[in-house]
C-alpha cells in the first residue's frame, strides 16, 4: 500500500488531485451530516449542476472557469434557501427546478460554442489531469476557510441542525446560520467539481453521512466518523483508479457504496 502511494506520488498531477480531494473530501463530509440531517442532501446535486451551467458559459466566453462559478453557485445557493423557506416552491422541488434549468443553460452554451470540449466534458465528469497548479492553490485556501468557518461555528450549525425552531428561540440567529451552511456547501461543491465532476460531487456529500449514521448514534460521533470514512474511501479510491486505470470520481463512489453497505450490515449485526 505505502509502495502504491509512494509511485502515486511520484507524479504531479496525483500529488494535485490528492492534496484537494482529501481537503474537499473531508469538508464535503462535515458538511454533508448537516444536509442529510436537515433533509436537504439533494442541494449538493442541484448545486452542481449549477455550476455546470456556470463552467460551460465562462468556458465558452473565456472568462476564468473557477473565478467566474463560484459567486454564482454561491448566490444559486441563497436562492435556493430563500426559496425553500418563503416561497411556495419547497425543498426538491426548488432544487429540480433550478438545477434542470441550469444544466439545461450549460448544454446549450456547450452546443452553440465548441461542442462537448475536453475542458466541459472534465467538468461534467472528473478528471484528476484537470487540476492545475493555480486551481490547487485556490482550492486549499478555500478548502481551509470552509473547515475554519465550520470549526468555528460548529455550535450554531449543530443547533440549527437539529432543532431550527428552538434555537431561534434561543436567539441563535438560524437564517444567517443556515446561509453560512449554504455558502460552504456551494464553494465545496465548485471545488470538487474538478476532479469528481458535476454528475458525482454530490456523493461525496450524501455517503459518508449516511455511512456513518449507521453505525453512530450522536451528532459529534457521526461527525468524526464521516470525516475519517471520506478521506479514507477517497484515498482507496484513487489508489484502485491509478492501479486498473478506472475513473478516479467513479471509484470514488463506488469504495463510498461499498463503505455504505459494509456499515449497514454492522449497524444491523449490532442490533441483534
Amino acid at each position: 500500500m505505502f509502495r502504491l502511494f509512494a509511485e502515486m506520488l511520484s507524479y504531479p498531477f496525483m500529488q494535485r488531485a490528492l492534496i484537494v480531494g482529501i481537503l474537499v473530501s473531508l469538508c464535503a463530509a462535515l458538511l454533508g451530516v448537516s444536509l442529510v440531517l436537515k433533509r436537504y442532501s439533494m442541494i449538493g446535486d442541484g448545486l452542481s449542476h449549477v455550476g455546470f451551467g456556470a463552467l460551460a458559459i465562462a468556458t465558452a466566453l473565456g472568462w476564468a472557469p473557477l473565478a467566474v462559478t463560484i459567486p454564482i453557485v454561491i448566490l444559486a445557493a441563497f436562492l435556493l434557501l430563500r426559496m425553500s423557506e418563503s416561497s411556495k416552491i419547497k425543498g426538491d422541488a426548488a432544487i429540480a427546478l433550478i438545477s434542470s434549468s441550469a444544466l439545461a443553460i450549460g448544454v446549450i452554451t456547450v452546443s452553440w460554442s465548441s461542442g462537448m470540449n475536453t475542458d466541459v466534458n472534465n467538468y461534467m465528469f472528473g478528471s484528476i489531469l484537470a487540476m492545475s497548479r493555480e486551481d490547487v492553490v485556490l482550492s486549499v485556501v478555500l478548502s481551509v476557510l470552509v473547515l475554519i468557518l465550520f470549526l468555528v461555528f460548529y455550535t450554531r450549525i449543530f443547533a440549527v441542525t437539529f432543532d431550527e425552531t428552538f434555537a431561534k428561540a434561543t436567539g441563535v440567529k438560524a437564517e444567517l446560520y443556515n446561509m453560512l451552511l449554504a455558502f460552504l456547501t456551494a464553494v465545496t461543491i465548485v471545488l470538487g467539481m474538478r476532479m469528481m465532476g458535476a454528475l458525482l460531487i454530490s456523493s461525496l456529500l450524501i455517503f459518508p453521512a449516511l455511512t456513518a449514521m449507521r453505525v453512530c448514534k450522536t451528532f459529534r460521533s457521526v461527525i468524526i466518523c464521516a470525516a475519517v470514512l471520506s478521506v479514507v474511501c477517497f484515498l482507496i479510491g484513487m489508489g484502485l483508479s491509478f492501479v486498473v486505470s478506472s475513473p478516479a470520481g467513479a471509484t470514488v463512489v463506488v469504495v463510498n457504496l461499498a463503505a455504505f453497505l459494509i456499515f449497514t450490515i454492522i449497524g444491523q449485526v449490532k442490533k441483534q
